[in-house]
């Protein structure tokens, strides 16, 4: 969701070039782009920067900066040096294709705020507004891309959980300070999250939070590296291709289930959660499950109880986003798009007739 942008691209540059120098003496940036919108969970600058390399070649490379949230945000607590550190362990030290990380800036000294720099990688991404079953260049791919394009996704999602988090010194993911790894942790992160995104009523996602709770199963298995936000719109895709995967600012360790439903419940979100039917070459749901337990080895358990879970924790997100909307001033404080939404129309479905 896009909060209004005030940047100056010129004052930005500049203080970018500076800050570059450090890394890159006499680098010069030629062109620089800022967002005409910029995201609440982080800002994204995208440049162009030229340098002398130390043999004399002259050298230009395409560069984005990802700013962490100074103003209004959309996470109470962003994990922004976590995302950063996460990401970088992607790219050095496993397959999972992630943009190249570069440099990490930790103080709000040059931008106003902590940023890192990595590489730009070309492609498209399917679009949320409108969402890809509905608009956008998805509609317009031939099936056999659109297939393509699901299995790789989810292919990548099997590699991340068979990930060794203790190997890789991920276990900075986990946020003890909620409870267990897992389901603990979860569900009091998200209700503490839901109290604090918006202070109206919120019907659907507490019915929805007191099943979760008397309904959780176990989670007899070793926790996971889990995405947290894992779709193919957060994926660069090149002919049907993976290039690289974005967006990792809620990853934690929990059960893979977790990411699996997520992934199945956002799909079904832009399809019949916005009334539109799934586009043709999209695997049916329930094969994709099928491929998923062979991708692990083991049967997918209590993937209903996970899609609920999916279902409170987009509407504890479009709550916040209610929120901004009224306090940018772009609807009116007594409208019901915080708690009446795509999300919990669909969520509301889903708890009253189990399907």
């Amino acid at each position: 969701m896009p909060v209004p942008d005030q940047r100056d691209p010129e004052v930005t540059g500049r203080a970018l070039t500076a800050w570059f120098g450090r890394h890159l003496p006499g680098v010069r940036i030629p062109h620089l782009e800022t967002p005409q919108n910029s995201g609440f969970s982080s800002e994204t600058l995208m440049f162009d920067a030229e340098w002398t390399d130390g043999d004399g070649a002259q050298r230009r490379e395409p560069f984005v900066a990802r700013v962490a949230p100074a103003g209004y945000q959309i996470f109470p607590e962003p994990r922004f040096e976590e995302q950063y550190r996460l990401m970088r362990i992607l790219d050095e030290r496993t397959g999972i294709p992630v943009p190249p990380i570069r440099w990490y800036e930790p103080s709000g000294d040059v931008l106003g705020a902590p940023f890192f720099v990595m590489g730009r990688v070309e492609g498209r991404v399917p679009t949320d507004m409108p969402p890809y079953h509905m608009g956008g260049w998805v509609t317009e791919a031939p099936p056999d891309e659109r297939a393509a394009m699901w299995w790789s996704t989810l292919e990548i999602l099997a590699s991340l959980h068979r990930l060794d988090a203790d190997d890789l010194g991920l276990g900075f993911l986990d946020q003890p300070a909620w409870g267990a790894t897992g389901l603990d942790q979860r569900l009091a992160y998200y209700e503490n999250y839901l109290h604090w995104a918006y202070k109206g009523p919120q019907k659907t996602a507490l019915k929805a939070l007191e099943w979760l709770k008397a309904n959780r199963p176990d989670e007899p298995d070793d926790p996971a590296v889990l995405w947290g936000d894992a779709r193919i719109g957060n994926v660069i895709f090149r002919s049907g291709v993976p290039a690289a995967v974005l967006d990792w600012e809620t990853a934690v360790l929990g059960a893979p289930e977790e990411d699996l439903a997520w992934f199945l419940f956002l799909d079904r979100h832009h399809s019949e959660g916005v009334g539109v039917p799934r586009l043709d070459g999209f695997p049916p749901h329930t094969d994709t499950v099928a491929r998923y337990e062979e991708l692990l080895g083991r049967p997918m358990r209590h993937l209903a109880y996970y899609e609920i879970l999916s279902g409170f924790k987009f509407s504890v997100i479009m709550a916040r986003i209610g929120q901004a909307m009224i306090d940018f001033g772009w609807i009116d404080e007594t409208a019901d798009f915080p708690y009446n939404n795509n999300c919990t129309q669909l969520l509301a479905r889903i708890l009253g007739d189990g399907r």
